[in-house]
């Protein structure tokens, strides 16, 4: 009789990974509920298993099962979740058949509160970035084919700044860790403070930038 390859990952044996190195198929399997050996990995913490799934045999970190709910639901620890989200790129944001993403669930059942710490914090680190990225100005399009265009508003001493400015990271930073951060009002003060570094001015700082010729 073969062996079963979601028992076998179940308890992390030796011999799954040359089971699946030999049929690459069995990679990808899933049972009658969609439940995958990227899950089985995840939900157990076999980290290792985890990566060469993904990494070496190619199966979808993002493979779902019948409640449409990635590995990223399943998992217990947060090590294993910043393994599926750091090294290996699951979708954060994805939601299973109940409209709920692997964080709201996690933290609906209450059972790994620290697994739906970590998935918060990276949740609120990517809406940071969005937010930041709608306050940007539209990319400026090519001047029509024939154009040509002169820089003569700045002054050839005058650096472009390479990195972000430190104070505005500061800043940024301390916007994640507010309590109100994801409301209204706080998205509010987080697109001003952008928009105020864009312009090159800092409300209630000292620094001064000087005026363009």
């Amino acid at each position: 009789m073969a062996p079963n390859p979601f028992l076998l990952a179940a308890d992390n044996s030796p011999e799954l990974l040359p089971l699946l190195r030999s049929n690459p198929a069995l990679a990808s399997s899933q049972d009658d509920h969609g439940y995958s050996l990227v899950h089985a990995a995840a939900s157990y913490n076999h980290l290792d298993l985890l990566r060469a799934l993904v990494r070496e045999l190619h199966v979808d970190v993002n493979l779902k099962d019948e409640d449409d709910e990635t590995a990223l639901f399943v998992v217990e620890t947060p090590e294993a979740a910043k393994v599926l989200v750091e090294e290996l790129g699951a979708d954060i944001l994805h939601k299973g058949s109940e409209g709920l993403t692997a964080r709201e669930k996690i933290e609906a059942e209450g059972d790994f509160p620290n697994v739906a710490a970590y998935l918060s914090t990276i949740e609120s680190g990517y809406n940071l970035q969005q937010t930041a990225a709608n306050a940007m100005p539209e990319s400026i399009p090519p001047p029509p084919q024939g154009m040509h265009v002169t820089l003569g508003t700045m002054d050839e001493s005058e650096d472009i700044p390479s990195e972000v400015d430190p104070e505005f990271r500061r800043r940024i930073e301390e916007f994640a860790q507010r309590d109100d951060f994801n409301t209204p009002q706080g998205q509010a003060d987080l697109r001003r403070l952008v928009e105020d570094a864009i312009s090159g001015q800092w409300l209630g700082d000292e620094r001064q930038v000087r005026s363009k010729k």
